[in-house]
């Protein structure tokens, strides 16, 4: 199931918001005011995140240009009163990836939630499949015929996101701050520990390989169609 935040200062938009989700078998994660938000973040993983846009003391532009700024990439859907080209565009540069006008329709937010979801290559049915490895998102195991394996959650989830991902570039920073958090006590160096783990684990496996970039972090280059 997807872990969605709701981020709005009315209560009773923010319930029934959360009450359309959980109908449609997703976990509504509530928050009153950015501030919660990212205290939720701190210590839960996220697949999408609705925000409001009018919100008190940080506005749901600045919330989104924090987040992206941090290496959160989920996808952000905004919903405002605010209806003008001028709004949406200053939306989609601090980086929201979707935007409806309020009052909502509950049908089409949800097609915007599962189009989403889609697009971030968070597949329906939570896996990720290269040949004979099967990684299931939500049992954290990686499996290759006779061999299963239930991995640590953020070395799963290291794994998951690079292998969503294939021959994309990421920074040691940019996997800290999404896996373990941009306010995290720990240093990228982290990052190096967990991806010698898994080579260590999955260096023989023919259908994928962790690769280091030189100078700016690692990429996942799977070896077979999947």
């Amino acid at each position: 199931m997807f872990n969605i935040l709701v981020v709005e200062d009315d209560f009773h938009t923010r319930k029934l918001l959360g009450d359309i989700l959980l109908d449609e078998n997703y976990i509504p994660v509530l928050a009153q005011d950015a501030h919660e938000a990212l205290g939720i973040l701190d210590h839960q993983h996220i697949d999408l995140m609705i925000t409001d846009i009018m919100m008190p003391e940080v506005d749901g532009y600045d919330l989104t240009e924090m987040l992206r700024d941090a290496g959160f990439d989920f996808p952000v859907l905004m919903m405002t009163a605010k209806e003008t080209i001028k709004d949406k565009r200053r939306g989609f540069l601090v980086g929201a990836d979707d935007y409806m006008v309020k009052p909502v329709d509950e049908e089409e937010m949800l097609l915007r939630v599962k189009a989403l979801l889609r697009r971030a290559k968070i597949v329906n049915e939570r896996k990720i499949v290269i040949g004979k490895v099967t990684l299931n998102y939500d049992s954290l195991t990686i499996s290759r015929e006779s061999e299963h394996f239930t991995l640590p959650q953020k070395e799963f989830m290291l794994l998951y996101k690079l292998l969503s991902y294939p021959d994309t570039i990421f920074t040691r920073m940019q996997l800290m701050d999404e896996i373990w958090g941009y306010d995290s006590q720990t240093d990228a160096h982290t990052v190096s520990v967990h991806v010698g783990r898994l080579r260590e684990r999955f260096g023989n496996w023919p259908e994928f390989t962790i690769v280091t970039v030189r100078g700016l972090g690692y990429k996942a280059v799977k070896n077979v169609d999947g």
